[in-house]
């Protein structure tokens, strides 16, 4: 089975995925962490102007499967964070790097942004 990786996206070994945005960093998790939870039916975020640490827990996912922590890939505040996942929490499965999508941070170092797993060196490490 083959999973999406967008090329224009950066990943976490933990399955996280970051995208650049105008200054921001969008963050999500990927269609193979999606995949391996199941059923996403409840998603905790932080809320907007809180501090976030590069590889520490921002987040909550709960699938019919599993509860997980969801990783920050770079340090910064948090600017925005996707409130229709308090109602729609499918859309983590439907379109996790579109409408998925969970937060967006301000970077406080954006060399943390470049250190990311690539999209092959994600691929290859999911085969």
């Amino acid at each position: 089975m083959s999973f999406e990786i967008p090329e224009d996206c950066r990943y976490l070994a933990s399955h996280e995925w970051a995208r650049r945005e105008d200054g921001t960093v969008r963050v999500g998790i990927s269609d193979f962490a999606q995949d391996e939870l199941g059923d996403v039916v409840f998603v905790e975020l932080p809320s907007e102007g809180d501090a976030v640490d590069a590889e520490a827990a921002f987040g909550v996912v709960e699938s019919i499967k599993a509860v997980s922590d969801v990783y920050a890939p770079v340090s910064g505040t948090v600017v925005a964070a996707n409130e229709t996942l308090e109602t729609e929490p499918e859309l983590v499965n439907e379109d996790p790097y579109g409408d998925g999508w969970m937060i967006e941070i301000e970077p406080s170092d954006e060399s943390e942004f470049d250190a990311l797993l690539s999209p092959d060196e994600y691929e290859n490490q999911i085969e």
